[in-house]
């Protein structure tokens, strides 16, 4: 499916050097879309731009999104190139360490928080008034199906922090919807991607054994996911805010 409405609009994306954040540039790139894709790993984005080609219409910003002069930086940049922010895919997480609440360290949780939760916070903080001087925008929050149910993997910030983005998703839609912003968020189940790779080490677990939990029998890949975002940002979804989608082949069915 092609979203003619996406020409030449304005996304900008955060964790867009790798994972679901490059599927989602790719796929807005070939939309005709200008694209901004923020990351904290500069080696990364500069692969991701000669991976993603389309120079004119992509912008790569090296930045904390856990770091408020960062995040309200790479809005100003991506303003300054391209005039405008439509669509905000605000995407950027870690997974942290898999172990038990009580072997979890205070520092590890903190560093979870402050990339997951604030991170997003701060996203919309700065975005979302961009969007209210036009009185239209599209942002799209990444959760997980960790934040919607407790799973047997024991990552207790990751979860915390998704479950978190599912709530913020939630009041942002109600404060943006005056607005004429939308506010969604999208929750995939494990994915074929770096974080997937740690996740599986760290509970010692191969991708054959949890895909087996999956009804469709398979991880998503990052096209499944981008699929989705590309949905909720076209006006297909004009009347769709402040909720939740699943992209987990049937997990939590």
């Amino acid at each position: 499916m092609t979203y003619a409405d996406l020409a030449g609009k304005v996304v900008l994306i955060t964790g867009g050097a790798n994972g679901l954040g490059a599927a989602a540039a790719k796929a807005f790139l070939a939309e005709g879309c200008k694209v901004a894709i923020v990351d904290i790993a500069e080696d990364a984005l500069a692969e991701a731009a000669r991976s993603l080609g389309f120079p004119d219409r992509l912008l790569t910003i090296v930045a904390d999104v856990s770091r408020e002069e960062d995040v309200r930086r790479y809005v100003e940049r991506t303003v300054a190139a391209f005039g405008t922010i439509d669509v905000f895919f605000n995407n950027a997480g870690i997974e942290g360490k898999v172990a038990p609440i009580v072997e979890q360290a205070v520092e590890d949780f903190d560093r979870v928080m402050a990339i997951n939760v604030r991170g997003s916070w701060l996203g919309l903080k700065h975005v979302l008034p961009v969007m209210y001087a036009k009185k239209s925008g599209s942002v799209i929050n990444t959760s997980s199906i960790g934040g919607l149910v407790a799973g047997p993997m024991p990552v207790s910030p990751y979860v915390a922090s998704k479950f978190a983005i599912h709530g913020l998703t939630r009041i942002a839609a109600n404060e943006a919807a005056p607005h004429q912003v939308r506010v969604n968020s999208v929750h995939p189940s494990p994915a074929n991607t770096r974080m997937m790779r740690s996740l599986e080490s760290g509970a010692g677990s191969s991708q054959e054994a949890i895909a087996h939990a999956i009804p469709l029998g398979r991880y998503a890949e990052g096209e499944d996911i981008a699929n989705m975002v590309l949905f909720l940002a076209s006006e297909k979804s004009s009347f769709v805010t402040g909720s939740q989608f699943r992209v987990d082949g049937g997990m939590l069915s």
